[in-house]
């Protein structure tokens, strides 16, 4: 047997060897899929006398390119100066084009092969002159949304005439215009952008036989590694580098395709067999990364999709971990449950000696969950390694608004007047900048000041005096909500901007009327679909603000963030724009008052109309004023709405700090600590990352997190089959990072923008789809999780939370034990409420309505939160272990521990519905039961 063959399973020996004809490789997850194409690239070499430089080998990544050529230099050696090409597609179609280029010159005129490749800055340099040309102003349609379309219809092979016969509205036959002149300003310049370099090779090998014959007679055999990542130009490639001899092998898994929002085709691999009627399909099927459990959920999970091959993975790991569960209270507690598992995890693979050193991964579907993750790890001083992103309180949008935050705490902040004044762009460019600190450096007076002395001596242009005059307003009003009578504020501006709506100004968005719709109207609407299938991530959201000035339309310079690829002809509902900030301010007067008066006078309001408003309400109406959110909808990108839900997420943080008695500056601290730098290690062993940037790895520990309808899968999968089967590949690929040990949690209830309350959440349907018998309750402090009957068994459990034999039950807290307790609300306790461990359904909607009942409603009204009233500490309440207890916020519980005494005593409390608590005595506000 040749020594390329040793250690290689059945499968992979056939993988190996069968090199003449088209081959179909589906290499499952963890299958060695690497090891196969290196060795078969050897195999080729050695046994079957093929010249390296006849073998062509594409990947995806110049990584994933240059450890596929390192690994095949070290098995076959020095033994050739000639060396097979291995490359990414973008690479490998420069080289191409570098060379054949001209061969496509029509009468001397055309391309040559000293072309220019654009990047992001270069692309949105050429949309903005055509913007100008065509009269569009930039505002109204960004150049970022344009190039999106444009991206999109390149990999559909969509050229500008056809994309303007298939637009219904005048938005996107602008963009088919754009598209034209883009075109023909990138020909004029000499010049292709990344997608071009794709369909210019094509084109290439489409239009000239003598070029395409020289490639099919150099490179002979030809291996495409990724293939159900393939979009249509890459297809097209492939088709055409397979020639006559069709010595072609495709590497894939239609189970791990995840990448449709970038224009990745998974029929691609599902009908490589119909395009090359010989194949032969070779399954890798030997999982050699996880445990046999984790194999047959994961595989449980996937075969409930259609579209698909199948495969029946296993593995000699036999046994293992049973699949763990928990389900928490709230997403604090789930988030503090990970870091408790991982600090266990890593103080006992410190005490063993393994091969395998200790690593773990805690994974979610979207950036924005990773701030309790964060949070709970910095809280156990874990350090941990974000993958693919910037931690929450770095990322661009979220430190914009947090920007706002700090002006509204300080006007005269020199840098967050910096930051905020022009994002989203609003007219306010760097020569008013410029002339502002001048004034302000002449003077001595601070930013803010000068804003104010040249409004008032009219020292700049009118535009941008006007603009500055509603920045400033904006800054005012949010300052205001911080005292009394902040809505009599809101009234007075609103009357003050009447007369500066009558001329027509917008600065950072477009401004449109806002039409009451009636069925006809809205019938009628034919403007732009911008509400896509989206809800993936896209790798780190920059401390770069898309929306700041640097990025707007006064300046030139442009951040190279990649454009994302989507089907601007998707037919979705239209949302509805505002048409000024004088009319959000409108609406927030009347959304008080309605909300004011449609209150029951017995019932204790949330909030009073004269008192100040709450950290939540300051950041919603900042998202809202400022038109931050409104600039991320018309901008209509993938990442755009990634960053709408970290803004969302930004607002529930403001609602836990609320809760926790923070007052504005106490939450700007400590947003400021957890961005330390200094928190985060390459070398750490813990890593976050979203599901998208786990593939490809493997970690010995995985957590996944937040399983619940509307989160995983996402809301946007719901209505859309395909959508929805791409989710569920998505957690066969999370499953399957996992070697030793796989974790899955979620959050019975879970904080939601635009509510001050936590919701009821529904678990993921992919739990459903697990066997019970492969998965082990880890002990979840509430009621047991009733899922579908699809769960044959109930989950196995191993006590009270999980624990080992042994395990004292002091050792385990999910909460902040320095909180403090004495800025809860009060509220009486819902009569009925059982004590811990009494069985009540977990999602019983009698059960809820008796909840909301029990605070004074009636099912299906608008329940407000009393008003905040704080008591004084109580000192000493003589409780020990057992006593039973009611907290106003928490509910009836156990006391289990006492630490302590005098007021430094610190107790712990089993709650029913929110866990394991450990409280301050004196502040706890505990009732003896």
């Amino acid at each position: 047997m040749s020594r390329l063959l040793e250690k290689m399973n059945p499968q992979q020996q056939q993988g190996i060897q069968t090199v003449d004809g088209p081959v179909l490789l589906l290499a499952g997850a963890g299958s060695g899929k690497t090891r196969v194409i290196t060795h078969r690239i050897a195999y080729l070499i050695e046994e079957r006398g093929v010249s390296p430089d006849a073998i062509l080998a594409v990947t995806f990544t110049n990584k994933a390119a240059k450890e596929m050529a390192e690994r095949v230099d070290k098995i076959i050696g020095h033994s050739s100066l000639a060396k097979p090409t291995l490359s990414t597609f973008h690479s490998f179609c420069v080289r191409v084009l570098r060379r054949d280029i001209e061969a496509l010159q029509v009468g001397g005129k055309g391309l040559t092969r000293t072309f220019a490749i654009y990047d992001e800055t270069d692309q949105q340099a050429v949309v903005k002159s055509a913007l100008k040309r065509l009269g569009i102003d930039d505002k109204s349609l960004k150049p970022r949304v344009a190039l999106g379309r444009i991206s999109w219809a390149k990999n559909h092979m969509i050229d500008p005439q056809e994309y303007f016969l298939a637009s219904t509205n005048p938005l996107e036959e602008k963009i088919a215009h754009i598209f034209e002149i883009y075109k023909k300003e990138l020909n004029k310049a000499n010049a292709l952008d990344f997608d071009d370099l794709l369909l210019e090779t094509v084109r290439l090998l489409k239009s000239s036989g003598e070029t395409r014959a020289r490639y099919n007679r150099r490179y002979q055999y030809v291996m495409i590694d990724e293939y159900q990542d393939t979009n249509k130009p890459q297809y097209e490639l492939m088709k055409l580098l397979a020639g006559d001899h069709k010595n072609i092998c495709v590497v894939g898994d239609e189970d791990q395709s995840i990448y449709s929002w970038r224009g990745a085709d998974i029929k691609n691999i599902l009908d490589f067999e119909k395009d090359f009627p010989a194949v032969q399909t070779i399954r890798l099927e030997q999982n050699y990364r996880s445990t046999q459990m984790i194999l047959e959920g994961a595989s449980a999970v996937v075969a409930q999709n259609t579209q698909r091959k199948g495969k029946n993975l296993w593995t000699a790991r036999e046994g293992g971990s049973l699949i763990g569960l928990y389900e928490a209270p709230d997403g604090e507690n789930e988030a503090l449950f990970i870091a408790d598992r991982i600090k266990k995890y890593l103080r006992e693979a410190g005490q063993t000696e393994t091969e395998e050193p200790a690593r773990c991964a805690v994974l979610y579907r979207t950036n924005s969950q990773s701030r309790l993750v964060e949070e709970a790890l910095r809280r156990y001083q874990i350090a941990y390694h974000m993958v693919g992103g910037f931690s929450f309180y770095d990322r661009a949008e979220v430190k914009d608004i947090l920007s706002y935050m700090k002006l509204v705490q300080n006007p005269h902040d020199s840098v967050a007047l910096g930051r905020s004044v022009n994002s989203p762009p609003r007219g306010i460019g760097k020569t008013t900048m410029e002339t502002l600190e001048r004034m302000a450096l002449t003077t001595g007076m601070s930013t803010w000041d000068a804003i104010a002395r040249a409004i008032e001596e009219k020292l700049l242009p009118a535009r941008a005096l006007q603009a500055l005059s509603g920045f400033k307003r904006l800054i005012e009003d949010a300052r205001a909500m911080l005292g009394p009578g902040f809505a009599e504020k809101l009234a007075e501006d609103v009357e003050a901007e009447t007369a500066d709506d009558e001329e027509d100004v917008s600065f950072g968005f477009s401004v449109e009327a806002e039409p009451v719709e009636t069925g006809a109207d809205a019938a009628a609407d034919t403007s732009f679909d911008t509400s896509f299938n989206f809800g993936f991530d896209f790798g780190p959201s920059e401390e770069i603000s898309t929306l700041a000035a640097e990025n707007s339309v006064d300046s030139d310079a442009a951040h190279n963030i990649g454009s994302v690829s989507f089907n601007p002809f998707a037919p979705v509902v239209l949302k509805e724009s505002a048409a000024s900030a004088s009319a959000a301010a409108r609406r927030a007067v009347a959304n008080e008052e309605k909300e004011l008066a449609a209150q029951e006078p017995e019932r204790p309001a949330f909030r009073k109309a004269g008192d100040a408003a709450t950290l939540p309400e300051l950041i919603k109406f900042l998202n809202e004023r400022s038109g931050y959110i409104r600039a991320l909808e018309d901008e209509a990108t993938p990442e755009s709405f990634s960053r709408i839900e970290n803004l969302k997420e930004l607002a529930n943080a403001a609602q836990d700090a609320q809760e926790r008695g923070e007052t504005l500056h106490e939450f700007l601290d400590h947003a400021a600590l957890v961005s330390d730098a200094d928190s985060y290690s390459a070398e750490a062993k813990v890593t976050l990352m979203t599901l998208h940037a786990a593939k490809g790895l493997e970690f010995p520990l995985v957590f996944l997190a937040g399983m619940e309808e509307g989160l995983f899968p996402h809301s946007r999968t719901f209505t859309d089959p395909t959508g929805l089967e791409e989710e569920r590949r998505l957690c066969y690929v999370g499953m399957t990072r996992a070697m030793d040990t796989l974790v899955m949690t979620r959050a019975r209830y879970r904080r939601r923008y635009g509510s001050d309350m936590p919701e009821a959440s529904v678990a993921s349907r992919f739990l459903e789809e697990v066997p019970g018998r492969l998965v082990e309750d880890l002990g979840s402090p509430a009621a047991q999780p009733q899922f579908s009957s699809s769960y044959s068994t109930p989950y196995p459990q191993r006590g009270r939370f999980g624990q080992k034999p042994g395990y004292e039950e002091g050792d385990r807290h999910y909460s902040y034990e320095d909180e403090d307790q004495s800025g809860e609300r009060k509220a009486a306790a819902a009569p009925g409420r059982q004590m811990a461990g009494q069985q009540s359904p977990a999602k019983s909607l009698d059960n809820v309505a008796a909840f909301f009942a029990s605070r004074g409603g009636a099912p299906g009204a608008k329940f407000a939160r009393p008003k905040l009233d704080i008591p004084a500490a109580t000192g000493k309440t003589g409780l020990g272990k057992g006593s039973r207890v009611r907290h106003p916020k928490y509910g009836e519980g156990i006391v289990f521990q006492r630490e302590g005494d005098g007021d430094d005593a610190k107790i712990t409390v089993q709650f029913q519905q929110h866990g394991v608590k450990k409280l301050v005595e004196k502040f706890a506000q505990l009732e003896r039961l």
